[in-house]
């Protein structure tokens, strides 16, 4: 990722509440002409800045459920072992999202359910059978207080 300027930042600020917007209104917004406006989205899309936009999906079509925050604990943290879980990881559409960690887990996964039951299937098939798990300790949430995308 390449330096970033107040400008940038400004572009950034913008995305971040509503990625849909206009170029042009995009370019008002960071006080650039549409084409430099451009350039600079186009530059932190290439450098990874900009990994991507997404819709955050309400009503009907989002899923409800239950997020449940589980913490793994592998038997060993050498980079064979850690690779071997994260490959494992990403191939699990039920995983919603995934961190190495410092602390007592080496992961924080992310997934949702729509019940107990649902987990106590995913638990079984899914993270107990990941490369090296030793241990899974999970929460499940209460409510959402502030989501972000």
């Amino acid at each position: 990722m390449a330096k970033q300027d107040q400008i940038d930042e400004r572009i950034l600020a913008a995305l971040r509440v509503d990625a849909r917007i206009t170029n042009a209104r995009l370019a008002e917004r960071a006080g650039l002409s549409e084409s430099a406006c451009l350039r600079r989205v186009r530059r932190m899309e290439e450098d990874g800045t900009i990994r991507g936009y997404t819709a955050v999906l309400g009503g009907r079509a989002c899923r409800s459920g239950t997020v449940v925050f589980v913490q793994i604990t592998l038997e060993r943290q050498t980079a064979e072992w850690l690779g071997r879980f994260e490959a494992a990881a990403r191939a699990c559409p039920e995983i919603r999202e995934c961190y190495l960690m410092t602390g007592g887990a080496d992961y924080q996964l992310q997934v949702l359910v729509q019940d107990m039951k649902e987990y106590e299937q995913l638990h079984r098939a899914v993270l107990s059978t990941l490369p090296g798990v030793a241990r899974i300790e999970s929460r499940f949430t209460i409510r959402p207080v502030i989501q972000t995308s």
